[in-house]
């Protein structure tokens, strides 16, 4: 398909992967207002884009994300509570669209993820970043609090490990961020792409459907007490899925040894 023209994203798909291209290198790609408004109206797009399998989040330039654009910071000191609720939700709510996607997320990190940069970086499914990057839950520095990213950064790296971090606000290196959690792969700059290439090929092999309800059970899972309503809602999970065409094809593609239809329409 055709994506819409974003002032601060770009959007590229190349065999069922979708690049979303933060686009403000001259900001180290720092969020502003129209960045998240950008953000959500392109989630919104690529939620329902069947030609998207894999959506992978990088950003142009020297940085992933360098957190608070500073002209919008310092717009935002002037704000009444009720229009820094308005803007709070608003990155709240583009947070929960990245988390909530139905397609799997990687996150491309190079150089600097730092507030919500690091958010960022947290929400999505996967991450793999260059040895060279590095991050900073930034916010008490300045007095204020990482209050939006705090649900998926406590869910990434635990909360003692939040403790430290969120209070000390120390930057950290790529080898930290994947010992605490943070990080899934750590490799050289010059083969973070190549690394990015094989995770989503490794994503690329799942049932599109399959994914996105396996995605909902993680978030489900781990969230609810081992007991018999747990227990009966993930046999209706299974076999709700397994009467789908979808379901229907991967058992039979198996069973007969060849690749299922998802993979032969490539």
């Amino acid at each position: 398909m055709t994506y819409p023209t974003f002032e601060s994203l770009q959007l590229e798909n190349h065999h069922g992967v979708t690049t979303l291209w933060l686009n403000r290198p001259e900001t180290r790609n720092a969020f502003n207002e129209f960045m998240i408004a950008d953000l959500s109206a392109a989630l919104d797009v690529l939620a329902k884009d069947e030609a998207t399998r894999v959506v992978v989040v990088a950003g142009r330039g020297t940085a992933f994300c360098a957190g608070a654009d500073l002209n919008w910071m310092k717009k935002m000191s002037g704000y009444g509570y009720d229009e820094n609720l308005a803007d709070a939700s608003a990155l709240a709510k583009m947070l929960h669209q990245l988390y909530s996607l139905p397609k799997p997320t990687v996150a491309r990190v190079h150089g600097p993820a730092f507030a919500g940069g690091i958010g960022m970086v947290s929400v999505c499914d996967i991450a793999v970043a260059s040895t060279e990057a590095h991050f900073k839950v930034s916010e008490v520095l300045i007095g204020l609090t990482p209050a939006t990213i705090s649900p998926y950064l406590l869910n990434a790296m635990g909360e003692r490990e939040a403790r430290r971090y969120f209070l000390t606000a120390e930057g950290f290196d790529a080898a930290e961020a994947l010992r605490i959690g943070l990080l899934h792969q750590v490799v050289p700059p010059e083969q973070l792409d190549d690394a990015i290439n094989t995770m989503t090929g490794h994503l690329l092999k799942g049932g599109p459907a399959a994914l996105a309800v396996t995605k909902d059970l993680i978030d489900t899972v781990a969230r609810s007490p081992l007991d018999q309503t747990m227990l009966a809602e993930t046999a209706k999970v299974i076999a709700k899925i397994r009467t789908t065409d979808e379901g229907r094809e991967g058992i039979r593609s198996f069973l007969e040894k060849r690749r299922p239809l998802w993979l032969q329409a490539k």
